[in-house]
């Protein structure tokens, strides 16, 4: 089973910290791997409407962000970028090697790595 999930949080996707999937906003599940690169494919053309910045990888994850769009964080004592995450995963785990799509890994600006520390532990 394949499944689209997108997520609104401060950490990229790939991560997978503890607790990532209470940040999933939205999910849609599928059969077949073609019909979900296809709804991820659409998904990704919105997010990428209205958010300014992304980096997308092959393993067909990609973090969309906006530089003002940032979230105090109490525990850590500053500001947070958050991040509109999307991802296709084939039984809940990153896509296997031979269904990596290289045309997709391309990126419009840099990341910060800032997430809130109080997760890690």
């Amino acid at each position: 089973m394949y499944r689209v999930i997108e997520m609104y949080g401060d950490f990229e996707p790939w991560w997978f910290i503890e607790g990532w999937e209470e940040d999933v906003i939205m999910s849609q599940s599928f059969d077949k791997y073609y019909d979900a690169l296809k709804y991820y494919k659409s998904c990704w053309f919105e997010l990428e409407k209205k958010n300014p910045l992304y980096k997308s990888r092959s393993d067909l994850m990609t973090i969309f962000w906006d530089p003002a769009d940032k979230r105090w964080c109490d525990e850590c004592d500053e500001y947070l970028q958050q991040y509109h995450s999307l991802a296709l995963l084939q039984d809940e785990q990153v896509i296997p090697d031979e269904k990596l799509r290289p045309g997709y890994e391309k990126q419009t600006g840099q990341e910060k790595h800032r997430s809130c520390r109080m997760k890690w532990r």
